[in-house]
């Protein structure tokens, strides 16, 4: 199955992102299972590499770096990080640059799209 998550909320604040990024960790650690995500709009936040949250706190830059570990592709807007201020450097290991395009494709790939 290939599954494609579209992230739309910023890292902190509310817990969508916290929510996608358990699914879709926990969905790429399956045999036979394809994740692709695209971060979009303020979540193009949760790829700033060199997060610090409280100990105890979930941390989503670590999460990120989870699903990609376990095969997850990630990309992110990159018109939303132009718009936010972050540069490409700034960006978490295992995350990229990424279009509207990519974006598109990945659409057109996925068996399921689910949208946070």
């Amino acid at each position: 199955m290939k599954t494609y998550f579209i992230l739309n909320d910023p890292p902190y604040g509310t817990e969508r992102a916290y929510n996608a990024l358990r699914l879709a960790a926990n969905l790429a650690k399956r045999e036979d299972e394809q994740v692709k995500l695209f971060l979009v709009g303020d979540a193009a936040s949760c790829a700033k590499k060199a997060q610090n949250t409280p100990k105890g706190f979930y941390n989503v830059e670590r999460m990120l770096q989870a699903a990609a570990q376990k095969g997850a592709e990630i990309g992110v807007c990159g018109t939303c990080m132009d718009a936010r201020g972050i540069a490409d450097e700034e960006l978490a290991e295992g995350t990229r640059r990424s279009t509207l395009d990519e974006m598109t494709h990945w659409t057109q790939w996925a068996d399921k799209v689910l949208v946070f």
